[in-house]
């Protein structure tokens, strides 16, 4: 998700195409771009609003890798020199020591296309992006980083499963992951229409295959769960009324609620979503949808935590491992942004 107070003005006054991620480098375990894997080397910037963000969120956590990869949470609301550390004190990374997320941009190049995106990953020696290619970053947590995992972490790209579960991503990105941007920002009803019907058309065709199986691909939680999880648990507070997504609310989908209510209550994802800042990016920002800025009250959280029975179907969340310890303190959600 890009930064950017002008950009997010021309939001709906403009058709709406995903930036492809310019900073393509790659960190690996044999550092053939030239980043090498390396605990404590990296900083991930992300902001809680964004759901692109948040996969790399749910995947640190699943994997341990928090005291491998050290986090810094962006402001939700952006001004217009980009993502802003005004959390932290005195308005700085406390490890970077930057004020924006621009300017790790701008220690790696100079005039880049695509705005300023999280996640992307600083090398904190340098200052300098590495990369914010958001499609990579998780794939590479699952697999390059293995050596850093925690004990009993679970693998979340399995080999023998990666042909399917890059079909169900790839249907999951386009029609659901973009398909909310593409109906939200729309600039005409014909645009609007044919993008909000291929959301519900996907989400449709994925019912069914959630009602028989308890996770998308296999019997355990997989990358192809957190992409369509980010996504789905903006749904009610967002997509469905400040996107125009609004055939059903994910509430009224008694398959993909529960699942949704699933993947929230297990440890890694919800305690990952910050609502109020979701709530307050999408409608503080989009000033070009919303120009009023209001923030809507509901809808009430509350219900992600009742009961879900996912489990009579089977299935083994973290495979043969476990789940994930206690959220460290210092990146606990704060009360207002939790159920």
């Amino acid at each position: 998700m890009s930064g950017g107070d002008v950009g997010n003005r021309g939001y709906g006054r403009k058709t709406f195409t995903r930036s492809k991620s310019h900073f393509t480098d790659r960190i690996t375990a044999d550092g053939r771009d030239g980043w090498p894997v390396e605990a404590g080397r990296y900083r991930l910037v992300v902001s809680r609003a964004c759901p692109w963000a948040s996969r790399a969120l749910v995947s640190r956590r699943l994997l341990g890798l928090e005291y491998a990869l050290s986090l810094a949470v962006a402001d939700p609301i952006q001004d217009d020199r980009s993502w802003r550390f005004t959390l932290d004190p005195d308005g700085r990374d406390p490890v970077l020591g930057i004020r924006f997320l621009s300017e790790a941009y701008d220690r790696r190049e100079t005039d880049y296309p695509g705005g300023v995106s999280v996640p992307a990953i600083v090398d904190v020696p340098s200052g300098k992006l590495v990369t914010n290619d958001f499609q990579q970053i998780t794939l590479d947590l699952a697999t390059e980083w293995k050596a850093l995992h925690r004990q009993g972490a679970p693998d979340l790209y399995p080999r023998a499963l990666r042909d399917e579960i890059d079909e169900v991503m790839e249907d999951v990105y386009e029609d659901v992951n973009n398909g909310v941007y593409r109906a939200g920002f729309a600039t005409d009803q014909e645009e609007y229409e044919a993008a909000c019907a291929g959301v519900f058309q996907r989400l449709d065709l994925l019912t069914p295959r959630l009602a028989r199986q308890r996770y998308l691909v296999g019997d355990t939680i997989t990358e192809a769960d957190i992409r369509l999880f980010t996504t789905l648990v903006r749904f009610d507070a967002i997509y469905h009324g400040h996107f125009k997504c609004n055939r059903w609310k994910l509430t009224e989908n008694e398959v993909l609620w529960a699942y949704a209510r699933d993947l929230f209550q297990t440890p890694g994802f919800g305690d990952t979503v910050d609502f109020d800042h979701i709530k307050r990016h999408y409608y503080q920002v989009h000033t070009g949808i919303n120009p009023t800025g209001i923030v809507p009250l509901g809808p009430d959280p509350s219900g992600w935590l009742t009961p879900h029975h996912r489990q009579l179907l089977g299935g083994r969340p973290f495979g043969d491992g476990t789940p994930p310890g206690p959220v460290r303190a210092e990146e606990e959600v704060r009360p207002q942004g939790r159920p």
